[in-house]
């Protein structure tokens, strides 16, 4: 179906006074954009001298008469700047006046400073079906995001279907009902394609893999025991380090899954983070919490599963623990995923050790933090440490002030500036499902999504409100139900809400 574009547009009333003229007449002398011409020429820098990737890079021209000219460096620029040549316009508020711009005559030159711009979304503890996937999807097209990240499996349940091992999903999803197929997932990818976002997966291992034990108990310990000691989370359970069953299990797994999602992406996601060693006391395999013990048989885990995804021609990326905490060797190809907050000083520590990372803090980008937890008080328990003001592990909430002012390469030496690509919003799914994902995602990564973009280190003022206020009532027409950003009064009079 043929749609314009330009009908995306809104009516942006309410960033003006009550019976301000704020609109062109519609009767006024018109000029159209009669031909939208765009140029490709890779021998062209366009300008550009930073040393970031320069693939994105656009220029946009319009003429006072309307001639637009859009020129880019390849490809992967062309949807960044036919979606900002859209946000240019607005819709009038008489319907036959069609849409405008009253930026005319203009210019734009941009380029991303990161090349990786990310939202990590759980679709594992609560139910998020493909739909409501690709309507995030396109909702981070619209704001220049282009990699979506799936946490695909974790130990509440196993929501993926797996036709080589088809008990995976029929006995480790919620129910039935709640899988994902892979015709859904092919779906996905290919939606996050055409809006150019590579959509990965990931697999949490070898801990945070309860689920798996609910069709395979032989491969997992500790499963069901009680999780404050076991596991972060119920249920605990995880991978056991020293059986002979397990690696054949792993082989199976990745080769199905990673057969068909290389099609779409070139990154596998392998988890990695939060192995609870006390849970491998109980496992029979290796009876030991010792690190001297484990630490030699979590690097062949991990060793088996790169070996795996490097035969599907994927890059592997991973959550810090495996070389903060467990001190792995691993190629230099690999990229480590920084989320501990930032007095741990993670980001800085991967870099010292020469690894390609992604940031996103859980003191910044954490979008479940300030929601409360899931945990219940214990009646029995008078020291339960769930009592009012019934704070979660992470509070405050992340408001989108504070996630834009995140400033991830503050402290980053110039010499190492390199060897970050970019990062990752995270929304980890606890108190998420698909009637509060809009809410618990927008307008918030849209300010994320303008740090990746545009740099980091920039403190928010009233023109950043505005600018994300307007994002929002795009986003809205879209379909997206995203959060308010400001009262309107504040919008509509422009100056009256500073203090």
């Amino acid at each position: 179906m043929k749609h314009n574009v330009l009908d995306r547009g809104f009516v942006p009333q309410k960033f003006h006074s009550r019976g301000a003229q704020f609109e062109p007449a519609a009767d006024d002398a018109k000029h159209y954009i009669e031909q939208l011409v765009i140029e490709e020429d890779p021998r062209n820098d366009l300008g550009f001298t930073e040393l970031h990737d320069k693939s994105e890079s656009y220029t946009i021209e319009i003429s006072k008469d309307g001639g637009t000219l859009i020129k880019i460096v390849s490809p992967l620029g062309g949807l960044p700047a036919l979606e900002t040549f859209v946000q240019l316009f607005y819709a009038h508020s008489s319907s036959s006046a069609g849409s405008y711009t009253p930026y005319a005559p203009l210019s734009i030159k941009e380029s991303p400073v990161f090349e990786h711009r990310g939202l990590n979304l759980d679709i594992s503890r609560n139910w998020i079906p493909p739909g409501d996937v690709m309507r995030t999807i396109e909702a981070m097209a619209v704001n220049k995001l282009n990699r979506l990240h799936i946490h695909a499996s974790d130990a509440q349940s196993w929501p993926l279907e797996i036709p080589s091992l088809p008990d995976l999903a029929m006995k480790g999803a919620y129910s039935p009902t709640q899988i994902w197929r892979t015709e859904d997932l092919e779906a996905v990818q290919l939606h996050g394609t055409y809006h150019g976002v590579q959509v990965f997966v990931e697999i949490d291992l070898p801990g945070h893999t309860t689920s798996i034990g609910n069709a395979y108990p032989n491969l997992v310990t500790a499963k069901d025991v009680l999780w404050p000691e076991y596991s972060l989370e119920p249920p605990s359970g995880q991978l056991r380090l020293n059986s002979s069953e397990v690696p054949p299990f792993i082989q199976t797994l990745l080769n199905d899954l990673l057969s068909r999602t290389s099609r779409h992406s070139s990154i596998f996601h392998l988890g990695g983070d939060e192995i609870n060693m006390n849970a491998y006391r109980l496992d029979p395999t290796t009876k030991s919490s010792s690190p001297r013990i484990l630490q030699p048989l979590v690097q062949a885990f991990i060793d088996h599963v790169i070996s795996i995804a490097t035969a599907h021609s994927l890059t592997v990326i991973m959550w810090e623990e495996m070389v903060l905490d467990w001190n792995l060797t691993l190629p230099r190809d690999v990229i480590i995923q920084s989320w501990r907050g930032s007095g741990d000083d993670a980001l800085g520590k991967i870099l010292d050790k020469g690894y390609r990372t992604l940031f996103g803090s859980n003191a910044h980008w954490y979008l479940d933090c300030g929601h409360g937890w899931f945990v219940d008080p214990e009646p029995s328990n008078p020291d339960s440490p769930i009592r009012p003001p019934y704070l979660d592990h992470c509070s405050p909430y992340k408001n989108w002030r504070h996630m834009y002012a995140y400033d991830p390469v503050a402290d980053v030496p110039k010499s190492q500036r390199h060897l970050v690509i970019g990062g990752e919003a995270h929304l980890w799914g606890e108190l998420t499902d698909s009637v509060n994902l809009d809410g618990m995602l927008w307008p918030r990564v849209a300010a994320a999504a303008e740090v990746m973009w545009s740099a980091p280190g920039k403190k928010p003022d009233e023109s950043t409100t505005r600018r994300l206020a307007d994002m929002r009532e795009r986003l809205v027409m879209r379909g997206i139900r995203a959060g308010v950003v400001q009262m309107e009064w504040c919008l509509r009079h422009a100056g009256g809400c500073r203090v």
